[in-house]
């Protein structure tokens, strides 16, 4: 069995503590951002909650084990969407209703991972509401959300309720550094949300250059020089990602105006918070994240005119 991450393994504590003393709910909901590893949690979980040795861990031989490994066990099931970015259907969850109430195959407990659980839609989310309210004591649901929020609250509330946090920027930093055999910045962490294996990708694809022309062409902007329609283009490719990156910068930047400077801020939070004044600075952080959750929700926008009006927002008044 592959060794935990070790920002995991708190959590996988607390589980095996819950499995062991009977107070795991038959209905769970893990909460963790993308880019956390949860999915080595669940992975190890699932082999724990379906070895026939259960419920410390698993064995890794029993003949559950061996179905886990070929991944053909008859009472282990993963609902997710059937193509990527697509809903997880009302058929899917009636489906997984049906098998909920039939017996198992052999003899022991049945699982169903749900993930991403917001991927469900309402018709989905209403078919599965009844079967979280009265589960089978034999049968364990394990719901796995990226965004809780866009959860209806019928369902968390049925739902134990499990979050994975995310370590500290020094701490992925230092994790990263061994990966690496060299120094990673902690600013790479921080603009990932210290998400330790989307930093790692960031540092792999040599985003890092990336993020720092980005940084150098908007303070530029906000000191009404550099070519805001290319910034627009270049933070149109990929706007979920580089979006997020400079609304930690604005977000590093009016701290800066408070007196703060921590180790891991934006290598550019000091020379925007210079040019531009706090207030403009929040606001276009606040409008950021509507722009942010406009284009998440609608992809047909066109997110290189979006982007350019929200940039152009920063001289309509006067930097300071």
């Amino acid at each position: 069995m592959n060794e935990l991450y070790p920002w995991l393994t708190h959590l996988w504590s607390e589980w095996q503590t819950n499995l062991q003393t009977d107070r795991f709910s038959n209905a769970a909901l893990l909460v963790a951002e993308q880019g956390m590893g949860a999915e080595q949690l669940v992975d190890q979980f699932s082999r724990a909650v379906m070895c026939q040795n259960y419920p410390a861990e698993a064995c890794g031989f029993c003949h559950s084990c061996q179905l886990m490994n070929s991944q053909s066990h008859p009472d282990f099931h993963i609902i997710k969407p059937e193509k990527e970015g697509k809903a997880i259907t009302v058929d899917q969850i009636r489906q997984c209703n049906r098998l909920a109430h039939e017996s198992s195959q052999l003899s022991g407990l049945r699982l169903f991972v749900i993930e991403p659980a917001e991927a469900m839609n309402e018709s989905a989310a209403n078919a599965l509401l009844k079967t979280l309210e009265e589960p089978s004591k034999t049968c364990l649901f394990l719901l796995v959300s990226h965004r809780s929020s866009a959860l209806l609250p019928t369902i968390t509330s049925r739902c134990q309720q499990w979050h994975l946090t995310a370590p500290e920027s020094q701490l992925v930093a230092q994790w990263l550094s061994q990966q690496f055999n060299g120094s990673v910045p902690e600013y790479a962490a921080h603009i990932n949300g210290n998400a330790p294996i989307t930093t790692l990708a960031f540092i792999e694809q040599d985003k890092m250059s990336r993020y720092l022309a980005l940084e150098a062409q908007l303070t530029a902007w906000c000191q009404r020089s550099g070519d805001v329609v290319k910034l627009a283009k270049e933070l149109a490719t990929e706007p979920h990602e580089q979006l997020n990156w400079m609304w930690y910068l604005l977000s590093d930047a009016q701290k800066v105006h408070y007196g703060l400077n921590m180790a891991f801020f934006t290598p550019g939070s000091q020379a925007l918070a210079s040019v531009v004044a706090y207030q403009q600075l929040y606001s276009q952080s606040q409008a950021l994240l509507a722009l942010m959750e406009q284009l998440r929700q609608h992809s047909g926008l066109n997110a290189e005119l979006l982007i350019l009006d929200w940039l152009f927002k920063f001289n309509e008044e006067t930097c300071s």
